[in-house]
């Protein structure tokens, strides 16, 4: 109680209360039974403030936690029954001194247990005042991700000598030999399964292990947003790149150009394929992985989010004997997904259904799958040429990378077959001139293109965790400014409300998995005259808005109205943004001024300037 008081005390005495205030506070908290800082921060108290007070009548410094700042392997100092117990953590080791956050460092049970810490580590330590909230994000850290990995680090130290670090060190300087020194033994092996667990149950799509000076950094990318999850000391990097090349077959001696590999492993029940692949950086090889859970499967097609119109018309394209269909996006944008939902709506019971891929992402019956091995000379453009001599009624091109791909696939679709493929480019307009910088005449193109589409994913607003908004005049005057150009028929109607994402306690941020949003372009007679005339990007965008093209940034607008995604996201996409100006004197203006200055994806760049 007397921590209470002088807590209180210290309040009153920097102005953040006044007396009476402080009273009220107090006995607010007795009455209701819940903490004292509770009370405080529900009445408007900041933490910053509580420490403040605190270090006043304490004498004791504060501390504010960034828990991404903290030594998983710093852990092991303070056991984790010891750190429930006592509310004390381990925050780092300064110059030989181990550092102890506490939020009440007059606990004289808790200095004593940190004493009989102190000198069995033979460390001395310093006390910093936290807060109840970074005491229970410290907490969690020892059965997260960073603790299972800490627990094997520690093993792992305890085996490696230091003749064996100085090794390791060497090896960065050889060009050959280095996995004599490396060791694979349980925990190297701990640490990588516990990696790859919990990127899989966190939904991860990639896994990115970089080296720095200072650190190893694990990255997982949920839902398009690359998050640190987990740092390790640089001298663990060797071993744990070893073992992830073991696992994919690579050569352990070649550190000195780029290696592609691919393994399999059971996680939580599942089969799940990790294709990888390393860079070789400055600072030591970097691993990305690319997670692939084949038993997911591929998704129907009206279940990938196309509104009825887009739905109408890629069942009217797929129904097609003979012609080309092409998806545009950048990596990771859904590409593939959306060529194996059009495969599954095909009767491969009576049409010859092959297809080229690199890799092959999901198995699917009825379709005859091959992968390319480009260092073989097994390329798109070879298969392709195989494909023909197999009497195939459709075949899907994993991608049109180069000209002779996109030469080919244009005269396979002239010769009476459907292909489908993607091709990188910022949007669906954008596939026909790409076309022509392949060298496809446009004469050939004007006939064979069926449709185009586009596609990126965006954020989904987490189940249960829409914000319903008003549409006030300046929203709606931006929606109206957006579809300006199509004509009245096409033009939506703009309802009264909108949806935006809520942080609720099982979504942060209230966003969870990502949705397709798409623009389609299907070959009409006016486009085909257009391509042959002058097949330019805004020619050809002319046209397509005359005939009602919805971009990808409307499709989204679009599916913020029903609540599928949040209103701010539609401005993340291509295309004029919605203007600052218009709304700045609205709440909701402070959120699109933020987005209007995200910039574009470094493949986006890449894109425009190719």
């Amino acid at each position: 109680m007397r921590m209470r008081n002088t807590l209180m005390q210290g309040l009153v005495a920097h102005d953040v209360l006044s007396q009476e205030d402080a009273e009220i506070v107090l006995e607010n908290a007795k009455m209701r039974g819940i903490p004292l800082e509770d009370a405080l921060r529900e009445v408007g108290v900041s933490q910053e403030s509580i420490l403040t007070a605190k270090a006043g009548t304490s004498g004791i410094p504060t501390r504010v936690l960034e828990t991404d700042s903290i030594p998983f392997e710093i852990l092991e100092h303070i056991p984790e029954e010891s750190a429930r117990h006592y509310s004390m953590v381990p925050l780092g080791i300064v110059e030989g001194v181990l550092e102890v956050g506490m939020i009440e460092p007059d606990d004289m049970e808790a200095i004593d247990a940190l004493n009989f810490l102190a000198r069995k580590k033979g460390l001395p330590y310093k006390v910093f005042l936290i807060s109840e909230s970074d005491l229970q994000d410290v907490l969690k850290m020892y059965n997260s991700l960073g603790g299972e990995v800490g627990r094997a680090l520690t093993e792992l130290e305890s085996e490696l000598t230091e003749d064996q670090r100085n090794i390791q060190e060497a090896i960065d300087e050889q060009e050959e030999g280095n996995n004599t020194f490396i060791k694979e033994d349980a925990p190297v092996i701990k640490i990588v399964a516990t990696i790859l667990r919990y990127a899989v149950d966190g939904r991860a799509s990639d896994v990115h292990i970089e080296r720095t000076d200072k650190m190893v950094k694990v990255r997982f990318r949920v839902d398009g947003i690359l998050h640190t999850s987990l740092t390790l000391p640089v001298n663990v990097h060797q071993a744990i790149v070893a073992r992830i090349k073991v696992l994919s077959s690579m050569r352990l001696d070649e550190r000195r150009k780029p290696q592609d590999g691919r393994f399999s492993a059971k996680i939580g029940g599942h089969r799940i394929d990790f294709r990888v692949s390393t860079f070789p950086a400055s600072n030591g090889e970097k691993i990305v992985m690319r997670i692939l859970d084949r038993e997911k499967g591929f998704i129907p097609l009206d279940e990938l989010g196309l509104t009825p119109d887009n739905l109408d018309q890629i069942r009217k394209a797929i129904a097609r004997p003979h012609g080309l269909i092409l998806v545009s996006g950048p990596t990771g944008s859904g590409k593939s997904t959306t060529l194996y939902s059009m495969l599954s709506e095909l009767d491969r019971e009576t049409k010859n259904v092959l297809s080229l891929e690199d890799p092959v992402e999901y198995f699917m019956e009825g379709v005859s799958q091959s992968q390319v091995r480009p260092e073989i000379g097994y390329t798109f453009a070879t298969g392709l040429r195989t494909t023909l001599r197999q009497d195939p009624d459709v075949i899907m091109v994993g991608e049109i990378r180069d000209a002779e791909t996109a030469k080919l696939a244009v005269q396979a679709a002239l010769t009476g077959h459907l292909v489908l493929s993607t091709i990188h480019t910022n949007s669906a307009i954008g596939v026909i001139p790409r076309l022509v910088d392949m060298g496809v005449d446009p004469f050939l193109i004007a006939p064979t293109l069926v449709l185009a589409v586009a596609q990126r994913l965006v954020r989904k607003v987490c189940p249960g965790a829409g914000d319903e908004k008003l549409m006030n005049e300046s929203v709606k005057a931006m929606i109206d400014k957006q579809f300006a150009d199509l004509d009245d028929k096409y033009k939506p109607e703009v309802p009264a409300t909108y949806y935006e994402a809520k942080p609720t306690e099982e979504c942060p941020n209230g966003l969870r998995g990502r949705l397709a949003v798409f623009e389609l372009l299907p070959m009409t007679a006016e486009l085909e005259h257009q391509v042959l005339t002058d097949p330019s990007e805004d020619k050809v965008q002319h046209i397509a808005r005359k005939g009602g093209m919805l971009s990808m940034k409307e499709d989204a607008i679009l599916k913020s109205f029903n609540g599928q995604i949040p209103f701010t996201e539609a401005n993340k996409l291509g295309g004029a943004l919605l203007a600052e100006k218009v709304i700045a004197d609205d709440d909701f203006g402070d959120e699109i001024a933020a987005h209007n200055k995200i910039q574009p994806t470094e493949e986006e760049e890449m894109l425009k300037e190719s």
